[in-house]
């Protein structure tokens, strides 16, 4: 049992870099959206009625689906002083209190977000901007995908966690 856990942590872990890595082109997309409309606005004094609101989904849906690599690199914003004083043994208990609390608050906020998510592509809810894009639609399906990711990293962490295999990227070396 404890080989298939491992196993899992191991693809999940690998599902995480991966997903994190590609999420690196939609930032590139919108470095080159935020240039292009600074060209077209300064430039030629004709801005773009979509850039801001494009930029903006590129940038969201990145930062969401980043989560599960963040997670699996430990490398979310923590209170390190707290590491400092409580010493290594009290510290690992706060990280499996962490990631079980953080599991369950995720889980909470994905059960909350799932309607509206599926409500906003039943109805393709648009933006009602100049552009009308499929933003909501696109950014609400992202926060629940990022959640459910979150949380199938976490879970790939408490395993960790569990096997004593959580090596050097607890502290973010």
């Amino acid at each position: 049992m404890s080989r298939i856990l491992a196993r899992y942590a191991d693809i999940m872990d690998r599902i995480s870099v991966f997903i994190g890595h590609s999420c690196a082109t939609l930032i590139f997309a919108c470095i080159g959206v935020s240039a292009l409309e600074v060209v077209m606005r300064y430039g030629f004094d004709n801005p773009t009625i979509w850039s801001t609101e494009l930029a903006m989904t590129l940038c969201a849906a990145a930062w969401v689906l980043s989560v599960g690599y963040v997670t699996e690199r430990s490398r979310h914003i923590s209170i390190t002083m707290m590491e400092l004083i409580v010493g290594d043994r009290v510290w690992r208990v706060f990280r499996l209190v962490q990631m079980i609390v953080s599991a369950g608050a995720i889980f909470v906020l994905t059960l909350a977000l799932w309607d509206p998510a599926i409500r906003a592509i039943e109805r393709m809810e648009h933006t009602g901007t100049a552009l009308n894009s499929i933003q909501p639609v696109i950014l609400k399906t992202a926060i629940v995908a990022g959640c459910i990711l979150y949380i199938f990293q976490l879970l790939a962490n408490i395993i960790r966690w569990i096997q004593a295999t959580e090596g050097e990227l607890v502290r973010g070396h």
